[in-house]
């Protein structure tokens, strides 16, 4: 059956969970500001089997985000979309030891065995590594992964948000608000009046506590600010390079053509502000001349600022908010929502739409962190 279904915020979550419902025969609307958005101001490295983190039903998340790339491609390629957003380039990870190299090398090793994704898995030095990088310096040994990738989050949603227009989904270009009926139906609130929807997607990240709090709920979730640097040089070489993951915070996205991002910051005490501060990307950047000087005399074409979301514990949720009917919502992605996001979009969708969830919502509880006061 048809449904008419609106889904608040157009990033990686919502744009794939508007393509899919779109695609899927449903009356689709998708309400977005563009103001603050992580994945606009985002491009990420999709390499979630090196992390630390112990905590196996986030890794579950992460490791079956980046597999589900796969499908993703492959559906809008089939729709006539192909898109140069993400590429599979194969990942450098630089370390300030041999000791941590080694380290790394061996857990993707074991996690291969669940992962095949992760591809070929190497520790490269000297003409090995300029063979595969001939502009990174001043590093003696790196280990290579091969099934590492790239993605520009802010052309794949264009992408995933042409695909949902293609099948009749309209996109508006502005803040809503939600009202509640008190009998669990929920309207959305537009300027030519409330709207009635059969379901509801709340895709807004960190800007979730906004649209639920006037509902009377409380959220676990703040935002974090992130910023990156576009460069341009005049190298024309469309070389495929694989992008760098030092030991640390930045990392380094080599696009060809002489295009190169570097980024992004992780800055908690600036929540929510939007504008570039040199005092955090000047250093971000002679960072990375250390590995590649030519970036010396690149032109910074952009600075990107978004504002990722994060719980109290670091851990991601979606599912049906609790209280309402036929509304759904995901956050806490963090740092993590170009790896995860496209995944629970999908998972959304088929929740919308009445369907199983193909990873267990109760290991990404939602009612641990949206709470309706008094209750």
């Amino acid at each position: 059956m048809k449904k008419k279904i609106a889904v608040i915020g157009g990033g990686i979550v919502g744009s794939t969970a508007s393509y899919y419902l779109a695609k899927a025969g449903h009356s689709v609307s998708v309400f977005d500001s563009g103001t603050g958005q992580a994945t606009a101001a985002a491009a990420g490295i999709i390499c979630p089997w090196l992390s630390r983190r112990r905590n196996k039903k986030w890794y579950r998340l992460v490791s079956e985000g980046a597999a589900f790339y796969d499908k993703l491609l492959a559906d809008l390629a089939s729709d006539g979309l192909k898109t140069a957003a993400y590429a599979r380039c194969g990942a450098l990870i630089l370390g300030q030891s041999a000791d941590y190299i080694q380290e790394v090398h061996d857990r993707a090793m074991e996690r291969r065995e669940q992962a095949p994704l992760i591809g070929n898995v190497a520790i490269l030095k000297g003409t090995e590594l300029k063979k595969i990088f001939p502009p990174l310096s001043n590093v003696e040994q790196a280990l290579y992964v091969g099934g590492g990738a790239r993605v520009d989050g802010r052309e794949l949603t264009k992408t995933l948000l042409q695909a949902t227009t293609q099948f009749g989904g309209t996109i508006h270009k502005e803040t809503v608000s939600l009202a509640n009926d008190n009998d669990g139906t929920l309207a959305v609130l537009m300027p030519v009046g409330p709207q009635k929807f059969d379901a509801i997607i709340l895709a807004a990240g960190a800007w979730l506590p906004q649209i639920l709090q006037p509902l009377g709920y409380t959220v676990d979730v703040r935002g974090q600010k992130g910023q990156l640097v576009v460069l341009q040089t005049e190298d024309n070489d469309p070389q495929n390079y694989p992008v760098i993951m030092p030991q640390g915070e930045i990392d380094l996205l080599p696009f060809g053509h002489g295009k190169t991002v570097i980024g992004a910051s992780h800055e908690n005490d600036k929540g929510y502000d939007l504008q570039p501060d040199a005092s955090v990307t000047d250093p971000m950047l002679e960072q990375a001349y250390t590995w590649l000087p030519q970036l010396k005399d690149a032109v910074t074409t952009e600075i990107r600022v978004g504002t990722r979301a994060y719980t109290s514990d670091f851990s991601p949720f979606f599912g049906r908010v609790p209280g309402l009917q036929n509304c759904f919502a995901a956050s806490g992605l963090g740092s993590s929502g170009l790896t995860s996001g496209p995944l629970i979009g999908y998972l959304l969708a088929e929740l919308a739409q009445g369907k199983e969830s193909s990873l267990p919502t109760e290991d990404y509880p939602i009612a641990t962190y949206v709470k309706l006061v008094g209750r």
